[in-house]
């Protein structure tokens, strides 16, 4: 059964918009290398492995979700988030927390790009008189996504 705190975090996944669900995906990615890199500093290696795989597995979210014909920076965000995804796998193989810090400096501009970014929608479409666009059917392709 469900924790009070399991069940809150899966409603707002599932009522969550494209851009929301993509700026929580950024959110958990840096939480997820700060903790890796945390935790390679107490040289508590397992527990960064386990960290590192979940940022993987964001990153492999973000790409299989990714639709890069949809606008011209695709193609080079793509090239980025697979880079990434190598880089956070040869810094989990090798307990590297530098290489664990480079890749929270590659992270970090995106994300907060991409909560600029979906704030400059949701202002946009407030703006156009649809204050609740998670009510509505949802648009694909939003911020690249779809």
């Amino acid at each position: 059964m469900y924790d009070v705190r399991s069940r809150y975090l899966a409603t707002t996944v599932a009522t969550a918009g494209p851009a929301r669900l993509l700026t929580m995906l950024f959110d958990r990615l840096v939480l997820d290398v700060d903790r890796a890199e945390s935790s390679l500093l107490a040289g508590q290696r397992p527990e960064a492995t386990q960290q590192l795989k979940h940022a993987q597995d964001v990153v492999a979210e973000l790409i299989s979700s990714l639709d890069a014909d949809s606008w011209d920076g695709g193609p080079g965000l793509l090239s980025i988030y697979g880079f990434l995804y190598s880089s956070l796998l040869d810094a989990s193989m090798t307990g590297s927390p530098e290489q664990t810090a480079a890749c929270r400096d590659i992270i970090t501009p995106l994300r907060d790009a991409w909560h600029e970014a979906a704030t400059t929608v949701a202002e946009s479409q407030f703006a156009a008189g649809r204050a609740f666009p998670a009510l509505q059917s949802a648009t694909a392709g939003v911020l690249g996504v779809g």
